[in-house]
């Protein structure tokens, strides 16, 4: 039972700094103006480093080690397909939620793949999905409540309840992991898999070139240090 309440309390932290990272966004506000656009692009730098992370690091060696080349190969490519579309009913209906598709596609398999971490005892995993998954959801938040404000019909008022009840999302995929995704580990491999394409195909058509600024270099630089905060928290982990 001890387990069940470490993959409650995990993904509950790691939801928490959705909402976290919105509030930030709601309240930032620096200058000079060049400054807060170079900060702004910086940290949407910095969430696409944590995904390729994400991707790199855990997700597709997860992922693989339970399936043969062609499905795992099949698997991301569906996963990159299934977004591509994905970005072009947002495109036709001139919503721009980007950086919350990322949000969700990492948060919800990340999730299921930790309960299912805890219920097969592989408890180091399932802290580094835990640091991983908060590492991404506070520069998601962030630039997914300024994409949503700037470009969304949904109310200002609205996006940061919105992300609260976005929180609930982790304890239910973790659980949904532990007690049912602990005995197909080859399934809880084609999600992660899958939702590895979906990062790798929304990384590179919006959120790298969201982080690209004239004649600015650290937002490049943003990008890097996110991915190495992945890799340090995999290294602490092992």
């Amino acid at each position: 039972m001890s387990d069940v309440w470490e993959v409650i309390a995990l993904t509950t932290l790691a939801g928490i700094t959705i909402p976290v990272g919105g509030f930030l966004a709601k309240i930032e506000n620096i200058h000079p103006q060049w400054l807060e656009d170079e900060f702004r692009h910086s940290v949407i730098a910095f969430g696409g480093g944590v995904l390729l992370a994400a991707v790199a690091l855990v997700l597709i060696p997860e992922g693989i080690s339970e399936q043969p080349p062609w499905i795992a190969s099949l698997a991301i490519l569906s996963g990159g397909i299934c977004f591509m579309f994905c970005d072009i009913w947002l495109a036709t209906h001139r919503s721009s939620a980007a950086q919350l598709l990322a949000l969700l596609l990492d948060f919800v398999p990340e999730s299921m793949a930790l309960g299912a971490s805890f219920a097969t005892n592989s408890h180091s995993v399932g802290l580094l999905l835990a640091i991983l998954i908060g590492l991404q959801n506070l520069p998601e938040g962030f630039n997914a409540y300024r994409e949503l404000a700037s470009s969304s019909t949904m109310r200002k008022s609205m996006i940061l309840p919105g992300f609260c009840l976005l929180v609930l999302l982790g304890p239910v995929s973790g659980l949904i992991g532990f007690y049912f995704l602990a005995s197909i580990p080859r399934l809880v491999g084609l999600i992660m898999l899958f939702a590895a394409g979906g990062i790798l195909y929304l990384t590179f058509q919006d959120i790298a070139p969201q982080a690209q600024l004239e004649r600015r270099w650290a937002p490049s630089l943003g990008a890097v240090i996110g991915f190495v905060f992945g890799l340090i928290a995999q290294m602490i982990i092992d």
